[in-house]
C-alpha cells in the first residue's frame, strides 16, 4: 500500500505540475474569457433582461459560468495530458510497471480535478468583482464542482484511451460537449422554455449538474438537487469502471 501511495502521489504531483509550470496556456484564459462573459452578459445585457428566478441575471449566470469552466477545464486537462503520454509511448512504462491500473487512473483523475477546482475558484473570483456571492449552501456547492469535476476528468480519459490523433481529442469538446454545456442552463432557467424543449431539457445531465450547484448559490433550482447528486454519482461509478477497464485491459493503448 505505502508503495502504491508513492506512485500515486508521484504521478498526480507531476500531472498538477504540468499545468501549473503551463499556466499562461492553462491558468490565464479562463481569467479573460469569463471576464468577458461577466462584463457582457451581466453587466450590459444583464439590466435589459431584467431578473431571472427572481435574482439579477448577473447573479443567475454566475454558477453556471462557474461550473462550465470546471467542466471544460477537468476535462482538457486529462484527455491533452494522457494522450500526450499516449502518443509520445511513455504510457507504457506505467503499464509494465508495478502499478494498478487504478492508481494510474486515481493519478490523471486528482491532476484534473486539480485544476478543475482551480479554475474555478478564479472564476468565482473574478465574479466577485461584478456582482455579490452569497452562497446559500456552501457545502453543497462544492460537493457538486467536485463531483462534477470527477466525471469529467473520467470522461477525458476515457476519449483520450479511444483517440487516435490530436483531432480525435477535440471531437467530443466541439460537438457533444459545448452544445450540452450551453443547453444546460448555464445563461437561461428552463422554466423559460416552451414545450416541448423544457422537457427535451430534462434529458440533459449536464442540466442537473448546473441547477444543483446553481441551488448551492441561490438555494432554489429547475430540478430536484437529490435527483442531481444521483445521477453525478452514477455517472462517476459507471465511468470510473469503464476507465479502469480500459486501463486493466490495454484497450486503445497496446502496440
Amino acid at each position: 500500500m505505502g508503495r502504491r501511495f508513492i506512485a500515486y502521489r508521484t504521478l498526480a504531483r507531476r500531472e498538477i505540475h504540468r499545468f501549473v509550470r503551463i499556466w499562461p496556456q492553462t491558468l490565464l484564459p479562463p481569467v479573460v474569457t469569463t471576464s468577458l462573459y461577466f462584463l457582457i452578459f451581466g453587466a450590459l445585457m444583464g439590466p435589459k433582461i431584467g431578473p431571472v428566478a427572481g435574482v439579477n441575471y448577473i447573479d443567475y449566470i454566475v454558477p453556471g459560468i462557474v461550473l462550465m469552466a470546471v467542466i471544460n477545464h477537468s476535462y482538457a486537462n486529462v484527455v491533452s495530458s494522457f494522450f500526450s503520454a499516449k502518443f509520445q509511448r511513455h504510457i507504457e512504462e506505467m503499464l509494465i510497471a508495478p502499478m494498478p491500473s487504478w492508481v494510474v487512473l486515481a493519478g490523471y483523475v486528482t491532476a484534473g480535478v486539480a485544476r478543475g477546482m482551480v479554475i474555478g475558484g478564479i472564476v468565482l473570483a473574478i465574479a466577485a468583482l461584478f456582482t455579490d456571492l452569497n452562497l446559500a449552501h456552501p457545502i453543497l456547492a462544492v460537493a457538486m464542482a467536485f463531483l462534477t469535476s470527477v466525471l469529467f476528468s473520467l470522461a477525458g480519459l476515457i476519449n483520450a484511451v479511444f483517440a487516435n490523433s490530436f483531432d480525435d481529442i477535440s471531437i467530443i469538446p466541439n460537438f457533444v460537449l459545448t452544445p450540452l454545456v450551453y443547453l444546460g442552463g448555464v445563461f437561461y432557467s428552463v422554466a423559460m422554455l416552451p414545450e416541448p424543449w423544457a422537457t427535451v431539457s430534462l434529458s440533459n445531465p449536464i442540466l442537473y449538474m448546473v441547477e444543483a450547484f446553481r441551488f448551492g448559490f441561490l438555494g432554489s433550482a429547475d430540478v430536484d438537487v437529490r435527483v442531481a447528486f444521483a445521477l453525478v454519482g452514477g455517472l462517476i461509478a459507471l465511468l470510473g469502471v469503464g476507465a479502469w477497464f480500459v486501463l486493466s485491459r490495454g484497450i486503445g493503448l497496446k502496440a
